[in-house]
């Protein structure tokens, strides 16, 4: 893990690249040396029904969720949260510049009880990498 997921308004269209913003998240998140390659996945998802502050319709949002397994203490939250946060704010530095834009990062650890995974591609990792 983890699976980070950047919620944004649909008013940033102009203003905002989702594939770059996911790149630059994912990369991030990767750099921290956390979190194994094969565990990381990134997306964004555009939001079309939203209200920012006082309702004006220039206000925008970028709100990113890191879900991480359970047991990294709070030093290491805290320092992925930074990087993914640095990241985040590098994307959206023009649009923060111009209107009024809300940018959170939370991470949030997955309660490993009601938590299922199944998956190959560490070792497809490991295999790319031989």
């Amino acid at each position: 893990m983890p699976h980070i997921t950047a919620e944004y308004s649909a008013n940033l269209d102009a203003d905002l690249d989702p594939q770059r913003l996911v790149a630059a998240l994912h990369t991030a998140a990767l750099e921290t040396g956390v979190f194994p390659l094969g565990g990381l996945r990134t997306r964004a998802v555009r939001r079309e029904v939203f209200m920012v502050a006082d309702g004006d319709a220039d206000n925008a949002f970028v709100a990113v969720v890191a879900r991480i397994g359970a047991g990294r203490d709070a030093p290491t939250r805290q320092r992925v949260g930074e990087a993914l946060m640095a990241a985040l704010e590098r994307e959206t530095a023009a649009a923060f510049a111009k209107r009024g834009l809300g940018l959170t990062v939370e991470v949030v650890e997955i309660d490993p009880v009601g938590a299922m995974k199944t998956n190959n591609l560490h070792r497809r990792m490991k295999d790319k990498a031989s």
